[in-house]
């Protein structure tokens, strides 16, 4: 398999990787602006747009987009993040050509007909509506917004209703005009891809976009603070953060192996000790999500009212216990599981243009995958131990709780626990 990677003049970057025998290729356009990138009136735009993307162009009507991607029995779709807005589709290797024409009108070229507006502007309140009747969903925007207060990171993706409600064609081609310049670009694609050929398809979609200033967003600074929402519900949902390393960082993967430890799979701390010896839950794991400046490790559960003290106590002394006594049998297990993920990844066409791009973004090159390999392979016992002693001890912690949480420990409860 072949990675390669070209940089057009105006600055937007072409990766690919040749897999072959495939006769399916992913391909999509992943762009630099997220939520973290919109100004607070802003909140909620990045979302907004994507949805716009689909709802015609000047040369397609919305039913049209639907029906070329279809008749080739392909599929296209988006997503928004804090930090990426990415247009994908999945096609055989022959519509590759009309995959790229697609996403590059749709990006470029969107209608924003006020008619379409209004219609897509319901159904993204309607979404909006549906997150904040789902506990498990809204708890982690609230959780979110604890660990990074009054900052864009902490924002919600979907954005206040109040502010969806309020958005006009001048405020999406203003954001477009800031965030949508071909140095924010990433055109990624692989399977049964042929680079020159994406190449030159760039270069045709693509080329003659000016080269514009890129604008960094905002910093982000983990603050911490809880959120407690009482509400009468069947179970009581609880949050818990803690910052991690950034992708950048050279902790990155220990915090990774730590987090997946911790709470990964049934074989963890946290699940064996909550869940199959006490019983105190159905569900509980911890994650690292990592962004470029920052990062957070999150751990949720959800329990009966009564249980709840009890959990979160458990779940902090987990944390301060894996200090001293994390074992090597632990650390070889998650970092199995880290590789297995991995590799089973990539054997994806989908997972693999997706990985390009993020690579690419954070390090203007693509790692070798045994570059990955190694770093993994490289977290040692001593250095895993020495990440869960600076959690336990980090002082800050963000807290969100929802549902029967009246009697729950609160925040400097937990702090002061961990740190003991």
């Amino acid at each position: 398999m072949t990675v390669r990677l070209h940089t057009l003049p105006n600055g937007l970057r072409i990766v690919t990787e040749h897999m072959p025998g495939l006769e399916s290729a992913a391909v999509g356009l992943w762009v630099n602006a997220g939520g973290r990138h919109e100004r607070a009136d802003q909140n909620g735009i990045a979302h907004f747009l994507e949805h716009m993307a689909f709802k015609g162009t000047a040369r397609r009507s919305a039913l049209q987009i639907a029906e070329e991607i279809e008749d080739v029995g392909g599929f296209i779709n988006a997503y928004t993040s804090r930090e990426v807005t990415a247009y994908y589709a999945r096609v055989l290797k022959k519509d590759v050509p009309l995959a790229i024409d697609l996403i590059s009108d749709i990006v470029l070229n969107p209608a924003f007909d006020p008619a379409e507006i209004e219609v897509e502007r319901g159904v993204i309140l309607q979404e909006i509506g549906q997150a904040a009747d789902t506990p498990d969903d809204i708890i982690f925007d609230w959780l979110q917004e604890a660990a990074y207060p009054e900052q864009p990171l902490g924002r919600t993706i979907l954005g206040p209703a109040e502010r969806v409600r309020s958005f006009t064609r001048a405020d999406f081609d203003r954001f477009v005009a800031q965030h949508y310049g071909p140095g924010q670009l990433i055109l990624s694609a692989a399977g049964g891809v042929d680079h020159d050929s994406i190449v030159r398809l760039a270069e045709t979609a693509f080329g003659h976009l000016p080269p514009c200033p890129i604008e960094r967003p905002e910093p982000g600074a983990f603050g911490g603070g809880e959120r407690r929402e009482v509400k009468s519900l069947e179970q009581a949902h609880f949050t818990l953060a803690l910052e991690a390393p950034g992708y950048r960082s050279d902790d990155v993967y220990t915090a990774q192996i730590y987090a997946t430890a911790m709470g990964g799979g049934m074989s963890s701390r946290l699940f064996q000790e909550i869940r199959e010896k006490r019983g105190l839950c159905y569900t509980i794991f911890a994650q690292v999500g990592s962004y470029d400046d920052t990062g957070l490790l999150t751990i949720y559960a959800g329990t009966g009212a009564e249980d709840l003290p009890d959990l979160i106590g458990l779940t902090v002394d987990e944390l301060r216990r894996a200090a001293s006594d994390m074992s090597a049998a632990e650390l070889d297990r998650a970092r199995a599981q880290m590789k297995a993920g991995l590799l089973m990844g990539l054997e994806s066409p989908s997972s693999r243009a997706e990985r390009l791009a993020r690579l690419v973004s954070i390090w203007n090159r693509v790692p070798a995958l045994e570059e990955t390999i190694a770093r993994i392979d490289a977290v040692t016992l001593d250095g895993l131990r020495d990440h869960a002693a600076a959690v336990a001890r980090a002082g800050r912690a963000a807290m969100a709780l929802y549902g029967p949480v009246a009697d729950a420990p609160d925040l400097a409860d937990v702090t002061g626990r961990l740190a003991a």
